[in-house]
C-alpha cells in the first residue's frame, strides 16, 4: 500500500509540475512591439501631458517591456471592447521601454513606481503632470490573471473628475 501510495503521490507531483511548466512557458506573442525601444519616453509624455491638457484627460504610464508576457496582457485587457472607450475617452496611454531593467529609470522613480514590484507598472498623471496614482505594490505585475472588471474599476476610478480620488 505503501508503494501504491508513493506512486500515485509521485505521478500526481509530476502532473502539476508539468501543468505548471506549460503555463509559464507561454510564449509571449509577439503580434506587435507595443513598447517602442528607442522612444524618448521623457518627449512622450510632455506631448502626451499636452494632448490631455487640450481634451481634459489624464496620462497613463505603463512601464514595461515587450518580452514581458503581462505587458501584452495589460494592453490586450486595454483593447477589449467593454476597456478600449473608457480609456480612449479618458486617458492618453503611453508606453515607456524598460529594457531589462536598466532603462529609464529615472521615469520610474519621478513616477514612484518600484522596479523591483514587477512590470507592467502604471502611473497616473493629471493633465498638469502631477502624479494622482503610482503602484506601489504590483497591482498589474500578474495582468494575465485580472478580469475586464478590474481593468474597468481602475479606470473608472483615476479618471478626470472621478469622486474617489
Amino acid at each position: 500500500m505503501k508503494l501504491y501510495r508513493r506512486i500515485l503521490t509521485l505521478a500526481l507531483a509530476t502532473a502539476v509540475a508539468a501543468s505548471s511548466a506549460v503555463c509559464f512557458s507561454q510564449p509571449v506573442k509577439k503580434e506587435k512591439e507595443i513598447y517602442n525601444e528607442s522612444a524618448d519616453a521623457h518627449a512622450e509624455i510632455k506631448e502626451a501631458l499636452q494632448k490631455a491638457t487640450a481634451e481634459h484627460k489624464r496620462v497613463i504610464v505603463v512601464f514595461g517591456a515587450n518580452w514581458c508576457y503581462d505587458c501584452h496582457a495589460l494592453d490586450a485587457a486595454f483593447h477589449r471592447s467593454d476597456v478600449a472607450p473608457i480609456l480612449a475617452a479618458n486617458y492618453e496611454v503611453v508606453h515607456v521601454d524598460i529594457g531589462k531593467g536598466d532603462k529609464n529609470q529615472d521615469l520610474m522613480k519621478q513616477y514612484e513606481v518600484p522596479m523591483k514590484r514587477g512590470i507592467p507598472g502604471l502611473a497616473v498623471l493629471d493633465a498638469d503632470g502631477k502624479l494622482v496614482y503610482s503602484q506601489k505594490n504590483g497591482e498589474f505585475e500578474n495582468a494575465r490573471a485580472l478580469a475586464p472588471e478590474d481593468f474597468l474599476a481602475f479606470l473608472n476610478k483615476w479618471k478626470p473628475g472621478a469622486q474617489s480620488q
